[in-house]
């Protein structure tokens, strides 16, 4: 199993929706690789039908560079978590990931990534399914609580309980978003419900993470946690899994590199019948072009942009302002 493979105080990219795609996780594979990728969240009721499959397979796309790479799957269907954890292992996939934790209101209100937490009997199931069809690694990725602080009290140690691979717990509630810091003086609790129900089980945590030097410091307080995920600190630097700090050379090429990747993606999707949006490339400006004079009027001129060139354009004759 890869998860033993790892090392101490391992890193991953966390999975977000819009974001982590097979583009940007290409990126950041250049920029500082973590030691373990995770895809976005691929719908099972998606991936179980014959209209959604075509989409569902695409949002599974890696590259050669994302080893070891986990498949991240969320909904509410035991059967479809069946038919999906089967398929997956025909697909390259290191491990196999359970989201019970997006925050999403559309995902809750079609019961899965946080709902789950309401539904423990159906989320165990679920994980049941899954662990049944397949030989990959089974973890789960879920929050404190849906509503109250105190739910963790009951449902990290069902989790615990169904013997995963590993558990990545985002430190706050589904109610409080990121609108609160991340719960770490919870960390020694949840440390000892791990060692006492599941001490195979490495537990990952989640939140307020931004980069190296800050998991380098959690890792002191906290020796028993196996890794750390950076989600939303990408964001802030695109080298947060290294010591790095880049300059704006540096995030410009990286800038350039991504649409070399946009292209590319582009047409391979072109070729089987689908499309590229442009709309998530805005996305990502604010990681390459900020923190200098003019940079927010430097960003809306890129945002008027209606193509990958008209954006190399503006980059590359923009030197002097790049450069202050």
């Amino acid at each position: 199993m890869f998860w033993n493979d790892l090392p101490s105080k391992f890193t991953i990219l966390a999975p977000m929706e819009g974001v982590t795609d097979v583009v940007f996780r290409q990126v950041i594979a250049r920029a500082g690789r973590p030691d373990v990728f995770f895809t976005e969240f691929t719908n099972v009721s998606s991936f179980a039908s014959e209209k959604g499959r075509h989409d569902a397979l695409e949002r599974l796309d890696t590259a050669k560079n994302e080893s070891p790479i986990v498949a991240q799957i969320w909904g509410k269907n035991p059967e479809h978590f069946k038919e999906t954890a089967a398929a997956l292992g025909n697909l390259g996939f290191s491990g196999l990931d359970i989201n019970m934790g997006c925050p999403d209101k559309h995902v809750n209100k079609a019961g899965g990534g946080a709902a789950m937490i309401k539904t423990p009997e159906l989320a165990v199931e679920c994980i049941k399914q899954a662990k049944s069809a397949t030989k990959l690694p089974v973890s789960v990725k879920t929050r404190l609580g849906f509503t109250y602080l105190n739910e963790y009290k009951t449902w990290l140690p069902l989790l615990l309980e169904q013997n995963l691979a590993a558990l990545t717990i985002h430190l706050r509630t589904r109610k409080e978003m990121s609108k609160v810091p991340a719960h770490y003086e919870i960390i020694p609790e949840i440390v000892k419900l791990r060692n006492s129900l599941a001490p195979e089980t490495k537990l990952i945590i989640n939140g307020d993470i931004k980069d190296k030097a800050q998991i380098e410091k959690l890792a002191e307080k906290y020796p028993e946690v196996d890794g750390f995920m950076i989600g939303r600190g990408v964001f802030e630097n695109p080298y947060c899994f290294t010591n790095h700090d880049p300059d704006r050379e540096e995030l410009k090429k990286l800038f350039l590199y991504h649409l070399d990747l946009f292209d590319i993606r582009a047409k391979e999707l072109e070729s089987r019948g689908s499309r590229y949006p442009d709309e998530p490339l805005k996305h990502f400006f604010k990681i390459y072009f900020s923190g200098f004079n003019g940079s927010k009027e430097f960003r809306n001129e890129l945002m008027k942009c209606k193509s990958t060139n008209e954006l190399r354009k503006i980059v590359q004759k923009s030197t002097s302002i790049l450069n202050q």
